[in-house]
């Protein structure tokens, strides 16, 4: 089995900081990219910024240039610093990981549970 345990949501003022974490653990043979998603209220769930294993990135437009996007291979984990938070970034974040459970299954896409993130004007 694997999963993804997300943390570092919380409440915070606009223009503030707040760094997200997931890690993936489990029965894991490769990971490829791994990326976060954000849903609001009434709202689809949309790309925040992905990261391929080479490290490279992509970001929503809404958020580039405040908000970047890591991993570390080795911990299978991967981190979304949001710096200069606005109140319309309020919404539960899930983490996204497309991996390979083992060397014979092709790879499927695993989602963490939910992080809130709150932002007060």
């Amino acid at each position: 089995q694997v999963q993804l345990v997300e943390s570092g949501g919380g409440l915070v003022q606009a223009g503030g900081s707040l760094r997200l974490s997931c890690a993936a653990s489990g029965s894991i043979y490769s990971v490829n990219a791994m990326g976060w998603y954000r849903q609001a209220p009434g709202k689809q769930r949309e790309l925040v910024a992905v990261i391929t294993s080479g490290g490279s990135t992509n970001y929503a437009d809404s958020v580039k240039g405040r908000f970047t996007i890591s991993r570390d291979n080795v911990k299978n984990t991967v981190y979304l610093q949001m710096n200069s938070l606005k109140p319309e970034d309020t919404a539960v974040y899930f983490c996204n990981a497309d991996l390979k459970s083992s060397w014979y299954r092709g790879p499927d896409a695993y989602w963490g549970q939910g992080t809130q993130v709150t932002v007060s004007s």
